[in-house]
C-alpha cells in the first residue's frame, strides 16, 4: 500500500465510523495518526493504511459488543506482540472475550495474555505415531488410510 496519508474525514468514511467517533478515540490516545497528528490551528491528522485497519478492528471489535476499555486492552496487547502486519493477526471474539491466535497457542488478551487453548494438530499427532511404527509418513495434503 502506499504512503499517502488520508485525512480524518476520509478515514471515518472509508472506517465506517463517524468523525466524532474517529476524534475521540484519538483524543484519548486508542488509536493516534501514524503520519500525522493535529499540532494546533490548520493542522490536520493524517492517518495511514495501517491505521485504517486497526480502526476497523476496532469498529468490529465494539460491534460484537466488546466494551471500549477491553478494546483498549486488547490493542495496547496487540501494539506490544504482533511485530508483523497487523493483518496476519487472528482474532477470535467469544461473548466478552477476545481471543488472539499466535500459532499453535490462544491467548485471551483481555485477560492479560493469559493462555486459554492449545490447537491440537491431529496431522502432527498422526505422523509421530506412524513414525514410531516405522510407518510411511503421508505427505501433507495426502488422504488418511488408516482407520481411526
Amino acid at each position: 500500500m502506499s504512503d499517502a496519508g488520508f485525512s480524518g474525514t476520509k478515514t471515518a468514511g472509508i472506517v465506517g465510523i463517524t468523525y466524532r467517533q474517529l476524534d475521540y478515540w484519538t483524543r484519548t490516545g486508542l488509536v493516534r495518526p501514524s503520519l500525522g497528528d493535529a499540532a494546533g490551528s490548520g493542522s490536520r491528522r493524517e492517518y495511514s493504511y495501517r491505521d485504517l485497519l486497526e480502526l476497523r478492528v476496532i469498529k468490529n471489535l465494539l460491534d460484537a459488543g466488546i466494551k471500549l476499555e477491553a478494546v483498549r486492552e486488547v490493542f495496547s496487547y496487540l501494539r506490544e506482540h504482533i511485530e508483523t502486519d497487523i493483518a496476519s493477526a487472528h482474532i477470535v471474539i467469544s461473548g466478552s472475550s477476545v481471543v488472539l491466535c499466535e500459532g499453535d497457542q490462544w491467548i485471551d488478551v483481555v485477560k492479560k495474555g493469559q493462555g486459554v487453548l492449545n490447537v491440537l494438530a491431529v496431522a502432527a499427532v498422526k505422523a509421530h505415531i506412524d513414525e514410531q511404527l516405522d510407518l510411511p509418513v503421508a505427505a501433507p495434503g495426502d488422504a488418511v488410510s488408516a482407520a481411526v
